[in-house]
């Protein structure tokens, strides 16, 4: 009775406070480790100690699992050199570094194999907290993507030097050794991912219930971390492996249910393991303090904790900036948009979190000055965790990298859905047969078109000065959703419809609710934001096309001036000048002008935006 009103207790408080932090623009696992420590030493709390098991075992697989089944495979191979760098280069780096300034602060008795314990312990920037901030920050993709991509793989690394470190603890243990157990921890961790992807690959391309496959998925994680430590590999990059692969292949696997089920579980396990974790820190404080001063007098302790706090925030730049160094000798430049600012905003991104507690609270109980230790692993957490965490927003603003933009990321995702509804008009085509009714397939390839004028639509006037057809349609059909809602709730009290009746219809209107995009309702102009350049990839029409030419008729589309016709947005022919309507207009006078002339290259004639796009190879630019 005492866990289940200790999990809601720490449900309760995980939700309210992360949901307060986001609301006011705070960060969470700041404001959770905050709120964690004040509750520690509040009276009445009792004392909470974290065992390491069951973060090692119970929570690091299912977080990192949800982190890796979020990434991108395509991503993590073309980032592979600069994650390798930082996630095994640097995690090794950073251990020795610490090992060897922990042994020259902290007094005897104490020994080289814990001080490389502390070293492994410190050494991994946590996946959560990277992701926690970093996504928050605004940071460039790729930039979130190095370090996402870095802090899967280093927790593997850290935790096979930690247990190196332990085993010389308590034994012997020869050099070559090390070596060996390091090899076989990376190459079987990945051996056995690869071989628990393929069996739940096997099982899942035979699985079509979303609930069946939502329990596989949520096996997953552990089923792979056990068979990586069984074999004495690495059930962490066991895990990682498992997550990446299925992810990837998760369109040949799962159905689009099963994907949109899986996705918003792990959405909310993320959420409360992550939060929880956080806030458990912040309470393992009186203990861990406690513990300490029963070993060394305060100021030794604030010595010992500033020194590694400082080494830890050091030895990230003297890594980061000397593979920079590196690479600039090298390649004698860099061609890859790898800068020094870059290497800045990944230097000051290294926030520890809920590995580096679990994997100082597994030491043996016989390492030497264990309490210090428990401590400057609690200072290094909080400390990046305040430092970093807090200042990176401005320092992401200082160096001015730019983020993620709505108005770039419409526009790409407008083109996308232009070459998707081409493949899907195409295989109609080639589907349909003498015999199938005209306004069946006229119905689908008028959804299919919609689809993608909505999406060009995002892109032009605000609502306030023009709505789009698909923001006029997701406006009312809300509204009659609203009505047929409040009707089926009528039937209902009245009692005059089956149960099992009452739930197929609510299952319809929620469906239909939830493939309604509620942004065509936003007022923003996305238009205002799109960059004025951008790369024509390769394409020849794009390449020899200007960027403006003179209108023949800048009031509007030529053939609607001229039949009292209206149009939506208009499109400027690079050619000759004409002017035209888009494809969301009634007549689409832009895409029967390229049919007519086959001027290949088209402008957005709408204020503040200077995208092109090329009818002939179908590309922006």
């Amino acid at each position: 009775m005492h866990a289940a009103f200790g999990f809601v207790e720490i449900t309760v408080v995980v939700t309210l406070v992360a949901g307060l932090a986001q609301r006011y623009g705070a960060s969470p696992p700041l404001v959770l480790v905050a709120a964690g420590v004040l509750c520690g030493y509040l009276p009445f709390v009792p004392e909470v100690r974290l065992n390491p098991e069951v973060v090692l075992v119970g929570v690091l697989p299912p977080l990192l699992y949800a982190a890796a089944i979020r990434s991108s495979l395509v991503d993590f191979r073309a980032n592979r050199s600069s994650i390798l760098l930082l996630s095994v280069g640097y995690t090794l780096f950073t251990t020795v570094v610490v090992a060897l300034v922990a042994f020259w602060v902290i007094p005897p008795p104490f020994s080289v194999a814990a001080a490389f314990a502390l070293g492994a312990v410190v050494a991994p920037p946590d996946a959560v907290a990277a992701s926690a901030i970093a996504r928050r920050v605004g940071m460039p993709r790729r930039v979130v993507s190095i370090l996402e991509g870095e802090s899967l793989v280093n927790d593997a690394t850290a935790l096979v030097a930690l247990n190196t470190a332990r085993t010389a603890i308590i034994s012997t243990i020869a050099v070559w050794e090390v070596g060996l157990d390091f090899a076989w921890a990376s190459v079987g961790g990945v051996l056995a991912g690869v071989a628990v992807a393929w069996v739940f690959s096997f099982v899942r391309r035979r699985v079509n219930d979303p609930v069946i496959d939502t329990v596989l998925s949520l096996l997953a994680p552990f089923v792979a971390y056990l068979v990586g430590e069984r074999v004495h590999a690495s059930g962490v990059l066991a895990v990682v492996v498992t997550g990446l692969l299925l992810s990837h292949r998760s369109h040949l696997l799962q159905s689009g249910a099963s994907r949109l089920a899986e996705a918003s579980n792990w959405r909310t396990i993320q959420f409360l393991l992550e939060n929880a974790v956080f806030l458990m820190i912040g309470l393992q404080a009186p203990f861990v303090v406690d513990q300490a001063r029963q070993e060394l007098s305060d100021p030794t302790l604030v010595m010992v904790c500033a020194s590694v706090l400082l080494v830890v925030l050091l030895s990230r730049f003297v890594w980061v900036y000397g593979a920079y160094l590196v690479r600039l000798l090298l390649h004698r430049q860099i061609d890859d948009g790898w800068t020094w600012r870059t290497s800045t905003l990944v230097a000051w991104a290294g926030m520890r979190g809920v590995v580096t507690l679990a994997a100082v609270l597994a030491l043996p109980e016989q390492t030497p000055h264990r309490g210090t230790l428990l401590l400057v692993a609690f200072v290094v957490v909080v400390g990046t965790l305040s430092l970093q965490g807090l200042t990176l927003p401005a320092l992401a603003r200082a160096l001015k990298l730019p983020g993620p933009d709505p108005a770039e990321d419409a526009l790409a995702q407008a083109a996308l859905l232009s070459e998707l509804t081409k493949a899907g008009i195409e295989r109609l085509d080639r589907e349909r047969t003498s015999d199938d009714p005209d306004d069946v397939v006229e119905s689908l390839r008028g959804k299919s078109e919609q689809r993608v004028a909505s999406a060009w639509e995002r892109l032009g006037r605000p609502h306030d000065e023009y709505e789009p057809p698909s923001a006029t349609y997701l406006r009312l059909r809300l509204a009659m959703l609203d009505s047929e809602r409040a009707a089926l709730i009528k039937a209902r009290d009245e009692g005059r419809y089956d149960d099992e009746v009452l739930r197929a219809g609510t299952t319809v209107l929620d469906v239909e609710e939830s493939l309604l995009d509620r942004r065509e309702l936003s007022n923003e102009r996305l238009a205002e934001r799109l960059a004025p350049e951008r790369t024509a990839q390769g394409c020849e029409h794009l390449l020899a096309a200007p960027t403006l030419v003179k209108p023949g008729t800048p009031d509007g589309c030529e053939e609607c001036l001229r039949d009292g016709t209206t149009w939506v947005h208009l499109r400027l022919c690079l050619t000759c000048g004409h002017v035209g309507c888009c494809d969301s207009s009634p007549e689409k006078h832009a895409g029967r002008h390229f049919d007519e002339t086959d001027h290949p290259v088209m402008r957005s004639f709408e204020p503040h935006e200077h995208w092109r796009w090329c009818f002939v190879d179908e590309l922006l630019g």
